[in-house]
């Protein structure tokens, strides 16, 4: 499949998200829509993607995993991100590709902003990308370059947190969480972001429009 720089394939994908920031409380990107700085004046993170349900054309994606790392000289809005993808290894290669466009922001659509907010792209490998779910955590395991665990912050009765009703892109509903572990080594980073904000979203994005 060649990479669709028109951003004219239709797809959607349906599932988790999680992401876990160096911000010190819960990220102010999510309510201020990234005109509020983030905690520290910058951003680190990572995230990860569970596929539940998802195509890229007449490519299933479903059942596959995505591992991102993020970097944000400052306000979210103003762009100049880095941003690197780490596929799941047991996608085909159309699957790959699909994939990187959807990620990089090729393919338009819900993640079309990368397009424009990403100034350097680091780049896109396969790996072992694993997304777990026990009781109410979290893990995303992407071999030796990210090792996190997110749990949500109880609220009143014990229940979650939920910011409801958002315009945030990634989806209007995002529960409060916190990261038990937040590794990351790669691209020549060294993160470590162990009880520092995170994020989970149920994600429902498509496009090209």
């Amino acid at each position: 499949m060649a990479l669709d720089t028109l951003g004219t394939v239709p797809w959607a994908i349906k599932g988790e998200l999680i992401l876990n920031c160096n911000c010190t409380v819960f990220c102010p990107c999510v309510v201020s829509l990234g005109k509020h700085a983030p905690t520290e004046g910058y951003c680190q993170a990572w995230s990860g993607v569970r596929i539940d349900e998802g195509h890229y054309g007449d490519e299933d994606l479903s059942g596959l995993n995505v591992g991102l790392m993020l970097e944000i000289p400052g306000l979210m809005a103003r762009g100049n991100w880095k941003a690197a993808a780490f596929i799941d290894e047991r996608a085909s290669e159309a699957g790959y590709e699909a994939l990187v466009n959807i990620f990089s922001g090729k393919a338009r659509g819900t993640t079309g902003l990368f397009g424009v907010l990403v100034s350097e792209f680091l780049g896109a490998e396969r790996a072992p990308v694993i997304f777990e779910t026990e009781g109410n955590a979290r893990r995303l395991m992407v071999g030796k370059m990210i090792q996190g665990e997110v749990v949500p912050v109880p609220g009143h009765k014990g229940e979650d947190i939920v910011v409801t009703n958002t315009e945030y892109w990634m989806g209007p509903d995002i529960t409060v969480a916190t990261a038990t572990k937040g590794r990351v080594r790669a691209f020549g980073r060294v993160w470590d972001f162990d009880g520092r904000s995170a994020e989970i979203c149920q994600i429902d994005w498509k496009g090209p429009r």
